[in-house]
């Protein structure tokens, strides 16, 4: 789901829908939503507070004549056109026509989320009493999104052994070590490090990293004692993986799974929690910071 900046509410009896903005690659970006009833929706109008200034409007049943807020007559600084009234032949398959649990993405022609202060949508074949709305909506909700979970180390393991130990692979530190006795690989300085961040540098040139080489990824965080443990991993599929945001995916599930466990058991019991070293293997305990000398593992 996107991450999104805006959120703009209507409700009335027999429909209600959100619309929810955001940006991505440069685009912004509106997910219409339905949560009760039905609507077609023909056009979208969107602008920011100030009501001064000639207003876009669309002609004939799609305009938004008489659309006002708080008894003021909005001045629309856009307005796009999305279908023609009436389902037509297409009925409930047409393109705009959404019922409850459908959502509708419109890409926005505007400079920045900043611009968009009051948002109105046109749609005939309502669930509506009248058949057809001219909605305004304002005060956009801005949520709030939990930070994203910051790790240690992350270990791209490209080998492990049969008891699950990590024989082949690349080690990212969020930080250099001081001293950095093993040539740690680390983040670069001033990034938070979030997984995404870690898969990023790890896909980078400066590593130069191939995500379909990859068996697992496996946590670290440190201890009160200052010792690195791994908390949780995650497999790669049986054919591997195909990109960068499959990686994320399975990433978002071992998370979920992961925290669902440690609510509602022991942690330390669960996925991998705290696991240590195949103690056949020669090299450096995870507790030290940098785990096996780089001789023992295949950096990329």
């Amino acid at each position: 789901m996107p991450e999104y900046a805006k959120i703009f509410t209507y409700e009335v009896d027999g429909l209600s829908y959100t619309v929810s903005l955001y940006e991505q690659d440069g685009q912004i970006l509106a997910d219409i939503s339905v949560l009760e009833g039905s609507m077609d929706v023909n056009a979208v109008y969107y602008g920011d507070d100030d009501f001064t200034g000639k207003s876009d409007s669309l002609g004939g049943p799609l305009n938004m004549n008489g659309a006002s807020l708080d008894g003021v007559k909005v001045q629309w600084d856009e307005a796009i056109k999305l279908s023609d009234p009436g389902i037509g032949p297409e009925g409930d398959d047409k393109d705009t026509y959404l019922h409850a649990g459908d959502t509708l993405t419109v890409e926005l022609d505007a400079d920045s989320l900043d611009a968009i202060d009051i948002f109105g949508i046109r749609a005939t074949s309502t669930s509506t009493d009248e058949g057809s709305i001219k909605a305004v909506s304002d005060d956009p909700a801005e949520p709030e999104y939990p930070d994203e979970p910051t790790y240690d180390k992350v270990f791209f393991g490209s080998e492990f052994s049969d008891t699950g130990a990590p024989v082949g692979g690349v080690y990212i530190l969020a930080e250099e070590p001081d001293p950095n006795t093993w040539n740690n690989v680390f983040l670069p300085e001033g990034t938070e490090p979030t997984f995404e961040n870690y898969l990023d540098y790890f896909t980078s040139d400066a590593i130069g990293g191939d995500v379909s080489t990859l068996q697992g990824v496996a946590f670290y965080e440190t201890d009160d004692e200052g010792n690195l443990n791994e908390v949780f991993r995650f497999d790669a599929p049986e054919d591997g993986f195909q990109s960068s945001e499959e990686v994320l995916g399975a990433y978002h599930d071992a998370l979920d799974a992961y925290e669902e466990a440690q609510g509602t058991s022991d942690p330390g019991a669960d996925l991998m929690a705290a696991i240590t070293l195949d103690p056949d293997l020669d090299g450096h305990s995870y507790d030290d910071g940098h785990d096996q000398e780089e001789d023992d593992l295949e950096l990329a």
